[in-house]
């Protein structure tokens, strides 16, 4: 069967990787010039390592779990709020990885055959036929397919095409900085590995995970007022806002040059979609649920649907896909609905400030850590 993927970021390379290997005619479209992922580093939770071993992709990461590490919420100074023993949660649950963004997307693409790929190929428009789905690029036919997945991302050019009555992204009014750099001689950050620290006073967090042997992944989520602005600006509010923090936070900050941050304003779709597939075709990944990454579940989803569609899709015929992928909707669209307003509630309990935050502090210290690291455990579980 001929299948056409849109997209070849995380999601949708992993899904041609699965489909390819299920004995379907995959070709990959991807609008740039290469295949490449840019940004820092990326953590994958159990439930998406459990999704891309369904697909065969499992080895490329489980060698790097995370260490043994007491992990969790924290105030601003790096004082334990909710604590969680993820290598607990790891032995119940399994393995969370932390790996580059560029060695993770080269080792999942590596399986598929490079003339299955055709980059510089921006897809802007799908039309369905009767006996299949035409690709259309700049105004030219480049493939007919008996499916599509469309995989091009939160700012997928399809998903506003399939849906036009959509009310598309959202932008949340928060900033994320993201940057990943050796750990500086000297600096201890042993307790704060898997952390998240938040600030009652600002409503501003800051995260912090291992990756490989020597470096360190760290983000940070703040208030947006107006533009969005560039990397080292943004560098410098941060700096400002926590200055008083723990002293590896602004050591860090400090530490990694400008060109080394990556700065986002935080997005989400307004609303789910009202199905992940239309006919032959079928959305994925951010394209689909594009949420906060408030959870850190924004690639382990897009993980899920690969495997999930490769499921569904598995010895398929033409004449199926419809009814194939109306499955893949709804085995995927309600957990991933689920894990968006998870997330966006997420979100509003950290960047809480005042009264509130004080008392949300609180709530968490009073928690004890079998019952946190049970509610973690819950949420890393498929």
């Amino acid at each position: 069967m001929r299948i056409a993927v849109v997209g070849a970021g995380l999601g949708g390379v992993s899904a041609a990787v699965g489909l390819h290997r299920a004995g379907h005619e995959v070709t990959l479209y991807e609008r740039g010039a290469e295949l490449r992922e840019a940004g820092t580093a990326i953590v994958i939770m159990p439930n998406g390592v459990r999704a891309l071993d369904a697909l065969g992709l499992g080895d490329q990461v489980r060698h790097l779990a995370m260490p043994a590490v007491t992990g969790g919420l924290r105030d601003w100074r790096g004082r334990p709020l909710l604590v969680t023993d993820v290598a607990q949660v790891q032995q119940v649950i399994g393995t969370a990885v932390a790996v580059s963004r560029a060695k993770l997307h080269q080792a999942l693409r590596a399986p598929l055959p490079t003339e299955l790929v055709r980059t510089a190929t921006p897809i802007q428009r799908l039309e369905p036929g009767h006996d299949g789905v035409s690709v259309i690029s700049e105004g030219q036919v480049v493939t007919g397919a008996d499916a599509v997945i469309v995989a091009d991302g939160i700012g997928s050019t399809l998903r506003s095409r399939l849906f036009p009555g959509h009310p598309g992204l959202r932008q949340v009014g928060r900033l994320d900085l993201r940057g990943m750099l050796p750990n500086p001689p000297g600096l201890d950050v042993t307790g704060l590995l898997a952390s998240i620290l938040i600030d009652r006073r600002s409503g501003s967090m800051f995260g912090l995970f291992p990756v490989g042997g020597n470096d360190l992944y760290w983000f940070t989520d703040s208030a947006l007022y107006g533009r969005t602005p560039g990397a080292d600006e943004a560098r410098r509010h941060v700096l400002s806002l926590m200055a008083d923090w723990h002293p590896a936070v602004p050591a860090l900050i400090e530490a990694t040059p400008p060109a080394d941050i990556y700065v986002d304003p935080i997005a989400r779709l307004a609303e789910p979609l009202p199905s992940f597939a239309i006919g032959r075709v079928a959305l994925l990944g951010d394209a689909a649920h594009a949420m906060t990454p408030d959870l850190g579940q924004g690639a382990s989803q897009a993980f899920e649907d690969a495997a999930s569609v490769t499921r569904h899709l598995t010895d398929a015929g033409p004449a199926d896909v419809a009814e194939r992928l109306r499955r893949y909707d709804a085995e995927r669209r309600p957990r991933t609905t689920r894990m968006m307003l998870a997330s966006s509630r997420q979100s509003r309990m950290t960047s809480r400030t005042g009264g509130t935050a004080w008392l949300r502090d609180t709530l968490l210290r009073a928690i004890p850590r079998p019952l946190a690291t049970r509610l973690l455990a819950t949420i890393w579980h498929a």
